[in-house]
């Protein structure tokens, strides 16, 4: 049973800044693709970016140039920096990963859809005010 553990989070004002990270323990692929993702309230869950096998990164066009997306793969650890937050940034953030390479069917975005993932976090929020 794989286990994916997120932490950080937490409300902040606009301009402000916060690290996500997420755990995942007990996976057995060499190669694991991993990603995060957010739900606002009422919204359909969406990709913010991802993290291939090999470090390569991917960003929803909303969060270029304010989010960073990195793992340490030695930990099985992922991490989102993120910096001026925006009031749209409040949401619940999932950590994702899946076996294997980042490939599969894509959103508009050019990110990976949330059924390309099979372990997910237990969620986390973010709250921006303005």
């Amino acid at each position: 049973q794989v286990d994916v553990v997120q932490s950080g989070g937490g409300s902040v004002q606009a301009g402000g800044s916060l690290r996500l990270s997420c755990v995942v323990s007990r996976i057995t692929s060499v190669n694991v693709c991993m990603g995060w993702f957010r739900q606002a309230p009422g919204m359909e869950r969406e990709g913010v970016a991802e993290v291939d096998y090999d470090g390569k990164t991917k960003y929803a066009d909303t969060v270029k140039g304010r989010f960073t997306a990195s793992k340490d793969s030695t930990k099985n650890t992922l991490y989102l920096q993120m910096k001026n937050l925006e009031p749209s940034d409040t949401a619940m953030y999932y950590c994702a990963a899946n076996a294997g390479y980042c490939t599969g069917d894509v959103s508009p975005s050019g990110l990976l859809l949330p059924d390309e993932f099979g372990w997910w976090g237990q969620g986390t929020q973010v709250t921006v005010s303005s």
